[in-house]
């Protein structure tokens, strides 16, 4: 992973974002998280300026240049000519001073550099016998070329940055001055980093920004005026072209921005049929003033071309050119290895993803990559993984629920507010004697079910487990209406308790049967009971009569 560049695993939230952005995809997804691979990056600072999350942080160097302040050596910034676009109304000798607050011995224009720099490349082109000269002031696009257009080296400017160039010049006039580079690019900190002993930190706007606010120190408005100051023009689109003198005839002098331009043009050169061209190359849109820390922060590329044209002067930087020896830098191949798969590899992990025929491709770019092929390519290249396909996620997810919805024994049915079905399962179609789904779906709940349940769970009074007689349908069920807030649906939940219901009503019916039998017997016995008694009554009075006389009879005697 690249030393300016970090990521903060707890604020990643995988949503690709960054690998869509990234011109080249050089960002792994492993354990839910994005890492950056190091030897593939070409430190555009793109994944920086998308992350929702901020979860890209360029590392801070703001201490490591203390350090270098209260080691007794003279500090001397260069500052890149976007500041003015950055600062509003802020000129260099606003800036020094506040800087010198801080401690810095003193602050010059980056853009004196600069000069230096379009002079070689003038110098090149008069002199020397080019085909095609790639300007090579921005390390994001010398990356590119070096990691993946090797072929196309011998046509990158062997000249230094207009940093490195402006740094060099220092150190000469101050041999044990520490410089400090500061700009809107990420790049610069890893350029600084591998060419060692030109210059010692980078600071990003931020950086400065903050640390300024942290010592109480304001920039105080003032612009000043330097008609020796063309070279300002550096860090707009076309702005090298327009300091150059282009007196080589042969050449077309053309300039191109943005990642993505800038793949196709090397595309086009590799393909052998451009020649004789100067081409200026900025990997940011808009190039510097459109550099990550400035798009992320303060994107405003009219505003800050113009604060930027209207800083700059009519004349060269009054410099001392140095020798071209001196400006001379090389530039290796950067290899990263990477397997390519076959295409049987590659269509064994498309059907792993649900891809089985290539119309099942959507090529939908949710994941990060153009086509599900690049996909597959990365995700056997160990960069990604199966389920970063939200197609795929999709499908499965709802496989999985259809399986449960469409087997669960309950019917169910799903209504929108304006009460039209928006599913039906196949235990509710058969409740309800319906024949397919599709002769519902989108239609009105009312063809097939009271609505006034449904109403009433949008207002609060949901039912749970009540029991409701379906006349139309000869049904029973169990009926539980909920309404789904975050979704604004209405769920309907159907037991069907037909069998049971009739169960019951066959045993309450034999329980009436029985008691009325009971009852019927109970009548008949106690009818039979009082025939009896009276009969034994009848008996009972005549014996008594009987008796009473024959005991008078025997008394008489």
């Amino acid at each position: 992973m690249p030393n300016c560049l970090t990521l903060k695993k707890s604020n990643c939230k995988n949503c690709y974002k960054c690998i869509r952005h990234c011109p080249v995809k050089s960002i792994r997804f492993s354990g839910e998280q994005a890492h950056i691979v190091g030897n593939e990056c070409i430190l555009c600072g793109q994944c920086f300026v998308v992350c929702p999350q901020n979860a890209k942080e360029i590392v801070d160097e703001t201490e490591k240049t203390k350090v270098f302040l209260q080691s007794g050596a003279p500090v001397i910034v260069s500052i890149a000519p976007s500041f003015a676009a950055n600062y509003d109304g802020i000129g260099i000798n606003s800036m020094r001073k506040a800087l010198k607050k801080l401690g810095f011995f003193d602050v010059e224009e980056t853009a004196a550099g600069a000069t230096m720099v379009k002079n070689e490349y003038d110098r090149i082109l008069n002199e020397e016998d080019r085909d095609i000269l790639i300007s090579s002031c921005c390390h994001s696009v010398n990356l590119l070329i070096q990691k993946y257009f090797p072929k196309l080296l011998v046509y990158l400017a062997d000249v230094v940055s207009p940093m490195q160039a402006h740094c060099l010049d220092i150190k000469r006039r101050y041999p044990n001055a520490k410089t400090v580079f500061i700009g809107p690019c990420v790049a610069k900190k890893d350029e600084a980093e591998h060419y060692e002993g030109i210059v010692d930190s980078v600071l990003t706007f931020e950086e400065l920004t903050n640390w300024l606010k942290s010592e109480n120190i304001e920039l105080e408005p003032e612009m000043d005026e330097n008609e020796h100051s063309r070279a300002r023009f550096f860090p707009t689109n076309g702005g090298i072209l327009k300091t150059m003198a282009k007196s080589a005839q042969k050449y077309t002098y053309m300039s191109i921005d943005g990642t993505d331009n800038c793949i196709a043009a090397l595309k086009d050169i590799e393909s052998g049929e451009i020649h004789n061209c100067f081409i200026e190359m900025s990997a940011c849109v808009g190039s510097c003033v459109g550099g990550p820390v400035m798009e992320k922060y303060h994107r405003m590329p009219i505003r800050d071309y113009a604060a930027v044209a209207k800083y700059a002067g009519e004349k060269d930087f009054e410099v001392t050119q140095p020798d071209k020896m001196e400006l001379k830098k090389h530039f290796e191949f950067i290899e990263h290895k990477l397997q390519t798969p076959s295409d049987y590899e590659i269509n064994e992990i498309l059907r792993q993803m649900g891809k089985m025929k290539p119309s099942d491709e959507l090529n939908c770019g949710s994941c990060g990559y153009n086509t599900c092929r690049e996909k597959a390519i990365a995700i056997y290249q160990g960069k990604a993984e199966i389920s970063m396909c939200l197609p795929y996620l999709k499908d499965k997810a709802e496989s999985f629920s259809d399986n449960i919805v469409n087997n669960t024994p309950n019917g169910i049915i799903v209504v929108n507010e304006k009460l039209e079905v928006q599913q039906i399962n196949n235990s509710a179609r058969n409740i309800i004697n319906l024949r397919s789904a599709s002769d519902i779906l989108g239609d009105q709940v009312v063809r097939i079910l009271d609505p006034k349940p449904f109403t009433d769970a949008m207002r609060g009074e949901e039912a749970k487990n009540k029991l409701v007689y379906l006349a139309e349908y000869n049904r029973y069920v169990e009926e539980t209406v909920i309404y789904d807030n975050a979704n604004r649906l209405i769920i309907c939940i159907m037991r069907d308790v037909t069998d049971e219901e009739k169960e019951r009503e066959k045993k309450e019916r034999i329980s009436r049967n029985t008691v009325e039998t009971a009852d019927k017997v109970v009548d008949k016995q106690m009818r039979i009971v009082q025939e009896i008694a009276s009969l034994l009554g009848e008996t009972a009075a005549e014996t008594k009569i009987a008796l009473s006389k024959l005991k008078e009879s025997i008394i008489d005697e």
